[in-house]
């Protein structure tokens, strides 16, 4: 048998780490209706400024975090934190491109796959064994994602379609960021953010941070000539720290105390707020369909929560 990780004093407890996940969907969900609200910025222009007022952000707080050897050590950064840096970039990328091609809700319930990929990534490439109730909670929520999908393909026409399968592209890199996170130790991980991450400990902060990098420079080409306006582009600073920078750098400190799954299960709560704040935000309605699965996807994660939750108390009392 595997020896567990040494908790470290500065991870969170489980259920303030579950608390902050639902606060990084909150956040990660307003995307869609913010995007709704812009003027003039188009497709990749969208996500290139997103993912530079995302860099700007990081970079701010992680050299403050750091300090200046940040950025000297960054290129010397270990293969794995590369690799999480890549999955962001594609996320980062496909999220926005995909939300420009089709409707918020379409974008979203492709994205729910995720905790399904995730589970599937982490018993085949690290070989954990998943609770009972992880399983059962997401054919539940696979369930009503997959009620909530069929409704939208009989309604999609081909630039929705595209969208679609642009969106896809953000479960497949989630999932395996999520895996690359916790075979990296940092799902009951030992880092101190006040001192210097030991060479052993692979600082996947910085990952965000390269993952921002890449999105911008991979979108420059395709978003010149800009066409935003002052507008747009208060929206999209807003977009990239509020949405994104804020999240993703809570999102690492979650992962050190909760299991990829569960994290990928609780974030599905994004399609819920999300869908939300495009029908109340922006007047994209819904529907009944979507209404229901959204519902099917709560209970799911209620479901998974409260088992989890008697678990903990029954060791704690043993």
């Amino acid at each position: 048998m595997t020896a567990a990780a040494p908790k470290s004093p500065h991870a969170m407890g489980h259920a303030r780490a579950a608390i902050g996940m639902v606060v990084v969907t909150l956040m990660w969900s307003i995307a869609g209706v913010v995007s709704r609200s812009l003027q003039t910025a188009e497709s990749f222009e969208v996500t290139f400024f997103r993912s530079l007022f995302n860099l700007v952000g990081l970079g701010v707080a992680l050299t403050w975090m750091r300090g200046w050897s940040l950025w000297a050590d960054l290129l010397r950064s270990p293969r794995v934190v590369w690799l999480s840096g890549l999955c962001w970039s594609v996320m980062f990328t496909a999220f926005m491109v995909a939300l420009t091609m089709t409707r918020v809700a379409n974008v979203l319930v492709t994205m729910s796959i995720s905790p399904l990929l995730t589970a599937v990534f982490a018993r085949v490439f690290l070989h954990h064994r998943q609770p009972a109730r992880t399983w059962v909670a997401i054919a539940v929520a696979g369930a009503g994602i997959a009620w909530m999908f069929c409704h939208n393909m009989q309604a999609a026409d081909a630039a929705s379609l595209a969208g679609m399968a642009v969106a896809l592209l953000v479960p497949l890199a989630s999932a395996l960021n999520y895996t690359v996170l916790q075979h990296a130790g940092r799902a009951r991980p030992v880092v101190d953010d006040s001192a210097e991450t030991p060479a052993s400990q692979p600082d996947l902060f910085s990952a965000v941070l390269i993952g921002a990098a890449l999105s911008a420079l991979a979108t420059l080409p395709f978003a010149w000539p800009f066409k935003s306006n002052a507008h747009d582009l208060g929206l999209l600073f807003g977009l990239g720290i509020v949405q994104l920078a804020i999240p993703c750098l809570l999102l690492v400190r979650v992962s050190r105390s909760l299991p990829a799954p569960e994290v990928a299960l609780i974030g599905l709560l994004e399609v819920i707020f999300g869908v939300l704040w495009a029908w109340v935000g922006a007047g994209e309605a819904p529907g009944s369909a979507a209404l229901t699965g959204g519902a099917v996807v709560v209970g799911a994660l209620v479901f998974n929560e409260l088992l989890s939750l008697r678990g903990r108390v029954a060791a704690a009392s043993a």
